[in-house]
């Protein structure tokens, strides 16, 4: 529909169908894409390696309560015991001030997946492992297993 506005002495005809047009849409949606696909892996890459620092910071977390339970228990929960002797009382301890985390459960990893824990470790009294956004022993980047390094160093 057309109509015909007068606007200072002037006879302007304007159509009241305002819009884009199918050219401008799809250099639209192409701009956008193209941002995507630019911005889009950077953006999942800081996603993967956020989950990698979370999944550390966890076992900085569990290897202080472990540190924990030795000073009340005088020893590490064993390999059958786990991470869950840090919440709940094992059956054969006579000292125990737990729960030794903060939820009272213990978290599973950013992706999902139990945490392994081992005692005696490879190269300490235990070891706590994180397999990664796979979920299976090995990996690279963010499939690569982590695990706590420092245990070596306690006694």
């Amino acid at each position: 529909m057309k109509l015909l506005v007068e606007t200072k002495g002037r006879r302007v005809l304007r159509s009241s169908e305002a819009g884009f047009t199918l050219v401008e849409m799809l250099v639209v949606i192409a701009i956008i894409g193209l941002i995507m696909g630019l911005v889009g892996p950077r953006v999942l890459n800081y996603l993967g390696d956020s989950k990698v620092k979370a999944a550390k910071l966890q076992i900085e977390s569990f290897s202080s309560s472990l540190d924990l339970f030795y000073l009340d228990v005088g020893r590490y929960p064993t390999g059958g015991e786990g991470l869950s002797a840090l919440t709940q009382r094992p059956g054969n301890t006579a000292i125990w001030n737990g729960p030794y985390l903060k939820t009272g459960a213990v978290p599973s990893d950013p992706w999902g997946h139990v945490y392994l824990y081992r005692s005696p470790g490879e190269r300490g009294p235990y070891e706590i492992v994180s397999l990664g956004s796979d979920g299976q022993e090995g990996g690279t980047g963010t499939a690569a297993d982590i695990s706590n390094e420092a245990a070596a160093n306690r006694p």
